[in-house]
């Protein structure tokens, strides 16, 4: 150990010894070099001063122009570029993140073009979840209910620490009009592995698509690809953005994973998109600016599942916000978003006993929304109405039956105390339907009530608990009644 150590110092001390002084040089040969080092800064200066207009204010030389009547500066040997760092791509990318438009690289500038490092971006989030059952159905005999969630398996029996997303984003402009968006989720678990075990931490494509902008003012864009489907208000949040742990069974069992692979038309009149901008440098949390009005066609079958008939899903989607300044003085910088959606789609359902439902069963749905922003104290509301298939118990086959369900919520919005920014919040859920994404479309019967707070100590981190008051339906038809529970839950979320 003393040898190593007195290597290493030896090691660290050498690179910080100054190097054995050069040969004496000549003063002829020091004469050549200074005319060199004159001529070199001639040439520098001559370039400087015919290429001035072309060079972006962000990159300065150290050598300027002499103010009248001072004296001129000393050149230095070199110019000196204004320190600049990596910068994301400045396109619009999924949820119009509005990337901050830096300086590219001095190659970039004087050719008209950025390097490829200055148009991607890299980034992501992570939620490491804990649940825990106080009380009620967290066990059942064959045949009966128990507590579980579509959202969430880490509510059950037997359970502890569980990753419920491990998302990395890549995306970035391929050029003024046409940027991309890369998302896998390294957090998707594959059931019966051995003996119906369950086995986690397996990647699945979530996004991937490109989006083409039209006209010359960037209102309008083509999306192509996988992503998500504009129905349902907080569908179309992102699970890094949303306040409650999971989505509501009634908006979320349109479209379950909220994505399919199809083509999408997003339109953003630039006064709906300066209020949301307002709201976004406020901290507010918002669905994403998908766009004021969409409409799109998709396969229909839902996510990584292959298409099975001829038939398309079409949606559309109108989501306005009112800014309510006007209203009086204490309505001041508020604002109300409401909107609606609606959707037409064929799909088979799998089967408990393998393959699809050779029937292809019509859904239609119509679902409304409201958000009245927390600036402190906001709501938020969701419903949808409609037709789609489940599992009809007496007839011990899928049919085609009504639903209808969605949630209430309150919260608050603290931006600052000695805790960091925090929000609680309150939620009810309803839900009257059947869950096509599992074999045989099983029937849900919820009712929920969860209270929570959100804390966000640092921006990179953000820590949730709640409690929650389960009523459900197990999502299998072999299993009936209802279950009842009463939970904690809690999340940790970082942001990368």
């Amino acid at each position: 150990m003393p040898r190593n150590l007195l290597v290493a110092m030896a090691g660290f001390g050498s690179l910080a010894l100054p190097a054995a002084p050069a040969q004496a040089q000549t003063v002829q040969d020091l004469q050549r070099q200074i005319d060199e080092l004159k001529a070199t800064i001639a040439r520098m200066q001559a370039a400087q001063t015919t290429g001035a207009a072309a060079i972006p204010p962000a990159v300065t030389l150290a050598q300027t122009s002499p103010a009248s009547g001072s004296a001129p500066p000393k050149a230095d040997p070199a110019p000196k570029l204004a320190a600049t760092r990596p910068v994301a791509p400045t396109g619009t990318m999924p949820g119009n993140t509005q990337l901050a438009q830096g300086p590219a690289s001095l190659a970039g500038r004087t050719t008209g073009h950025r390097l490829w490092s200055d148009r991607i971006l890299l980034r992501g989030y992570t939620q490491l979840r804990f649940n825990e059952i106080l009380s009620g159905d967290r066990t059942a005999p064959d045949g009966a209910s128990r507590l579980r969630s579509v959202h969430d398996s880490g509510i059950g029996d037997n359970t502890g620490f569980t990753f419920r997303r491990i998302r990395v984003v890549l995306q970035g402009d391929l050029n003024d009009r046409v940027s991309f968006y890369f998302q896998p989720d390294f957090a998707t678990s594959v059931s019966n592995q051995s003996g119906g075990e369950r086995r986690e931490g397996f990647a699945q494509l979530r996004d991937a698509y490109v989006d083409t902008v039209i006209d010359r003012d960037k209102r309008l864009r083509l999306r192509f690809g996988q992503s998500k489907v504009p129905f349902g208000w907080e569908n179309m949040q992102s699970s890094s953005n949303r306040l409650t742990l999971d989505r509501s069974d009634g908006i979320n069992s349109a479209v379950p994973s909220e994505r399919d692979i199809g083509v999408v038309a997003y339109y953003t009149p630039l006064k709906a998109e300066r209020t949301w901008k307002r709201l976004a440098s406020d901290g507010q949390k918002l669905f994403g600016n998908y766009g004021a009005f969409g409409i799109g066609v998709f396969n229909g079958q839902g996510i990584n599942r292959t298409e099975t008939n001829d038939g398309v899903m079409t949606v559309a989607l109108v989501t306005w916000p009112f800014e309510l300044d006007g209203l009086g003085t204490g309505l001041s910088g508020q604002v109300l978003e409401v909107g609606a959606a609606a959707l037409r789609n064929d799909v088979q359902p799998e089967l408990r006993n393998g393959g699809i439902s050779p029937v292809a069963f019509r859904e239609e749905r119509v679902g409304v929304h409201a958000i009245f922003y927390p600036q402190p104290i906001g709501f938020q509301a969701e419903w949808n109405w409609g037709r789609g298939p489940e599992y009809d118990r007496v007839l011990r086959s899928i049919t085609d039956k009504s639903l209808n369900g969605g949630y209430i919520q309150t919260m608050a919005r603290v931006p600052r105390s000695p805790l960091g920014a925090f929000m609680p919040y309150a939620r009810w859920q309803r839900y009257r339907g059947g869950w096509k994404a599992l074999p045989n479309a099983p029937r849900l019967e919820t009712d929920e009530f969860e209270l929570g707070i959100e804390f966000q100590p640092v921006p990179p981190i953000e820590f949730t608990i709640a409690y929650a008051r389960m009523q459900r339906t197990e999502a299998d038809e072999r299993r009936q009644g209802t279950a009842e529970g009463n939970l904690i839950r809690t999340q940790l979320q970082w942001n990368y």
